[in-house]
């Protein structure tokens, strides 16, 4: 019996070893387990590259190694929907980014992202074409602001963003003061964005242009500017702002991460 128990010995130690080997893998994929993302982009592609590097920059930071986001990407053909957006005709934007969605549902994404402030217009259209939850950018901004305790702020954007409600009034639902710039400021900033950072062109006198229409907006009582364009962020920084920033990509794609996350 002695002889038999020394010879199952190893066996048992190997066992027993393997058994938590094997929990430490169980207990570090379930940790990292994640849900897939659905990103359509390509509005501009510039944005849409940002988006991707602060996803897959969040997923590193919290697990470390070669850790890197489930992700599928949908980018569209700017052009396309841009001519439409100019010309009114939203519904045909809604009709191509809802065909965009549908891909992204049918590849395995668990939720959708619509990479633009602007589109979000026909954010209800794309929403009823898929059945997975659609996360919205405004929403995301909202969570933000609130936790800030910032009651008023101020919104930078394309004029679409600015002069329409599809967006603010979001924000104005939940209780936020929302200051939009003067007519000149709006249509300065909208330039700025189509003309120069959706081809990705950063100049340092459009830095200084931005920064003066937030100043205006701080002196107005805005405690916070948002930055309601996803190419926004790659030419304004905190430091350009005497009130905290808001930028809707960094936010947007943190909320993704998290439901990502989510068990």
């Amino acid at each position: 019996m002695e002889a038999m128990r020394k010879g199952l010995a190893p066996l048992i130690c190997f066992a027993y070893n393997k058994i938590k080997k094997t929990g430490r893998s169980d207990r570090k994929q379930r940790r990292t387990a994640m849900k897939t993302i659905g990103l359509i982009g390509g509005m501009s592609w510039e944005s849409t590259a940002y988006y991707y590097k602060l996803i897959n920059e969040d997923i590193r930071s919290r697990f470390g190694g070669l850790h890197s986001a489930k992700i599928i990407i949908y980018s569209v053909e700017f052009a396309e929907v841009e001519k439409y957006q100019s010309a009114g005709r939203w519904e045909k934007c809604g009709d191509i980014l809802s065909r965009a969605a549908g891909s992204l549902e049918a590849a395995g994404a668990d939720f959708i992202l619509l990479g633009t402030n602007t589109l979000h217009r026909i954010a209800s259209q794309l929403e009823s074409a898929v059945g997975i939850p659609f996360v919205h950018i405004a929403d995301a901004a909202v969570r933000e602001i609130e936790n800030s305790l910032i009651g008023k702020v101020g919104l930078l954007g394309t004029k679409y963003t600015l002069t329409e409600d599809f967006f603010k009034q979001r924000l104005i639902d939940q209780g936020i003061e929302v200051l939009i710039p003067g007519d000149e400021d709006v249509e300065a900033v909208n330039d700025i964005i189509f003309r120069e950072l959706c081809v990705g062109e950063i100049r340092a006198e459009s830095r200084k242009r931005l920064r003066g229409v937030i100043d205006r907006l701080a002196g107005r009582g805005a405690g916070g500017v948002i930055l309601g364009c996803t190419e926004l962020g790659l030419i304004i920084q905190p430091e350009d702002s005497p009130v905290p920033i808001f930028d809707t990509t960094v936010i947007h794609a943190r909320r993704a991460v998290e439901l990502a996350l989510e068990s």
